[in-house]
């Protein structure tokens, strides 16, 4: 792998009894670039993320961050990394200033830098107003955005994310976008694990997807979208009762399964030349008197991604991946 690669996980073996957590797992995230680790839920991603924070250790394989050895530097190692997991990790009873400034006297900081360097941070993240309240009174958001800044304190330069954003509004994860970005644009590198795949799209350099303990696939965003069909077509039958007739109809437009929503009569064709087929698709549905609502055309999207190579498709509003039937990869 090159040299340039700040993160490097190579042949990685975690069995935990009979379940295979991580089985032969190979990445690289190249220094001041994300890299963005999908997959669905109990895929390895997390297993995978305490072997590089080293907070767990693999079966076997060869794991370096920022040039050393996990195993064998591991103290080296945590001097030059930020994580920040799933769940939060501050102490209740001290003040949101409190756990910033514990955080940077930890890391040796002096008294006086520690507390400056608390002060940006309850700035940047939107903390001023409860900086001196006890963490406990904080909402889940409010405790997510301190624990996201005590992962920052010491400016690392290699910076895990663990699904940073979960339980975060709207306006606080586009803030905290902005807030990633500015962090790479000064050279920090950045493993972001993640439920949101538009978080995916708009950060990650390169993106791997995991499942069942395998990297079944990685490249950029576009990359992958553009190994997919060259067009997805979203139909809304005005009877939703009609949903599955439409998609039998429609079933001999393309080479993969049409994917439906009964309750909401949508259904969704992939297809190789949207622009010609849309007009078969409104002959073939008026042919049997099936009223469309809406249609629109569209390019593939990482969600589909997501859903063709691994068989589920996340809601982006519980943050879990929902299992549907599967699109077959396209054929490289």
């Amino acid at each position: 792998m090159p040299n340039n690669n700040a993160i490097i996980a190579d042949e990685v073996y975690k069995h935990f009894g009979d379940v295979k957590a991580l089985d032969g797992v190979s990445l690289a995230a190249e220094q001041g670039k994300v890299l963005g680790l999908l997959g669905p839920n109990g895929a390895g991603k997390t297993t995978l993320v305490r072997i590089l924070t080293t907070l767990l250790k693999p079966d076997s394989g060869v794991v370096r961050v920022g040039g050393l050895d996990v195993l064998r530097q591991k103290q080296r190692v945590r001097e030059i990394i930020g994580l920040a997991g799933q769940n939060a990790a501050v102490d209740e009873i001290l003040t949101g200033r409190e756990n910033l400034v514990m955080v940077g006297r930890l890391y040796h900081m002096a008294g006086s830098a520690a507390r400056q360097r608390a002060q940006e941070l309850l700035e940047q993240f939107s903390l001023t107003d409860a900086a001196d309240r006890s963490v406990k009174t904080y909402s889940g958001g409010m405790r997510r955005r301190l624990d996201l800044a005590a992962s920052i304190v010491a400016r690392p330069n290699i910076l895990f994310l663990d699904e940073p954003t979960t339980g975060l509004d709207a306006r606080a994860r586009i803030a905290m976008w902005d807030t990633i970005r500015e962090l790479v644009s000064d050279g920090t590198t950045l493993l972001l694990t993640t439920q949101y795949l538009e978080e995916a799209d708009e950060l990650a350099d390169k993106i791997v997807v995991i499942d069942h303990g395998h990297v079944i696939a990685e490249g950029t965003a576009d990359e992958l979208k553009a190994n997919m069909a060259a067009d997805f077509i979203d139909i809304t039958v005005a009877n939703p009762q009609q949903t599955a007739q439409a998609s039998s109809l429609l079933q001999r437009l393309t080479t993969e399964t049409p994917q439906t929503d009964d309750l909401r009569g949508h259904v969704v064709l992939a297809v190789e030349n949207g622009a010609q087929s849309i007009a078969e698709v409104v002959r073939v549905l008026d042919n049997e008197d099936i009223h469309i609502a809406e249609l629109n055309l569209r390019r593939p999207t990482l969600n589909d991604v997501f859903l063709s190579i691994t068989g589920e498709t996340i809601d982006e509003e519980e943050t879990k991946p929902k299992r549907r039937g599967p699109f077959r990869r396209r054929s490289a």
